[in-house]
């Protein structure tokens, strides 16, 4: 899948494998870096948190809904990552342990 079309768009499926790389490890660093140059441009505390984490919503939503499409549910799944702490480890248990759907379903093909 294209990095464009991984991060962007809420169409398709991805495996766990790329769900830890991409949605976790690989968006965790990208908000550290964005963190460090904000707080290099002078913005600090709930300021640059705000501007990281403008930056990372729609690609963190992104990504998780390609998770939840894998295992043949709906997008709006990750509205559960709203409920504090327990939505968020919901969220980590159910797309980073639980394998997909095997071959295709309503959402696309089985990712690679």
């Amino acid at each position: 899948m294209p990095p464009l079309k991984l991060l962007f768009s809420l169409q398709g499926r991805i495996g766990r494998g790329l769900f830890w790389r991409v949605g976790v490890l690989g968006l965790l660093l990208v908000g550290l870096v964005l963190t460090a140059l904000v707080n290099i441009a002078g913005y600090h505390g709930e300021k640059a948190d705000g501007i990281v984490n403008l930056l990372l919503v729609w690609p963190a939503v992104a990504v998780s809904a390609k998770r939840w499409h894998d295992q043949d549910k709906s997008g709006w799944w990750v509205l559960i990552t709203l409920i504090p702490v327990i939505g968020w480890i919901w969220t980590l248990v159910a797309n980073g342990c639980r394998a997909g759907t095997p071959g295709p379903n309503q959402y696309g093909p089985a990712p690679q």
